[in-house]
């Protein structure tokens, strides 16, 4: 039997349904500033996990947090240290956002 995740899963379509629902979501880029350079998303605030040690205890825990990197596995693992760290509103972005290139946002370069 899978274990359960302390945090949740949502796919970018699903995101930005919510966002253009008008809901408050923080959108967290946990990808490297190279990376970011080349495709993003308006309105994310950037956070490399390369430095995560440096920022991860400063993240709010008072706002749903979307954590997204480029395919989704960097972003899973920091959602599950946030959750471990006691945020209990954090939403990982599956696909990442290739798949918001895909799904939401052909505009977002594929890399």
């Amino acid at each position: 039997m899978e274990q359960k995740k302390p945090f949740k899963e949502a796919t970018p379509r699903e995101i930005k349904e919510r966002l253009d629902a008008g809901e408050k979501l923080t959108l967290i880029d946990v990808r490297e500033p190279q990376e970011v350079m080349t495709a993003a998303i308006d309105g994310a605030k950037e956070y490399p996990l390369s430095q995560a040690m440096s920022w991860i205890d400063t993240l709010p825990k008072d706002e749903e947090l979307v954590i997204f990197c480029h395919h989704g596995g960097r972003s899973a693992q920091v959602a599950m240290a946030l959750a471990q760290r006691g945020h209990d509103n954090v939403t990982n972005m599956t696909g990442g956002i290739d798949q918001w290139s895909q799904q939401v946002d052909p505009s977002v370069l594929q890399y």
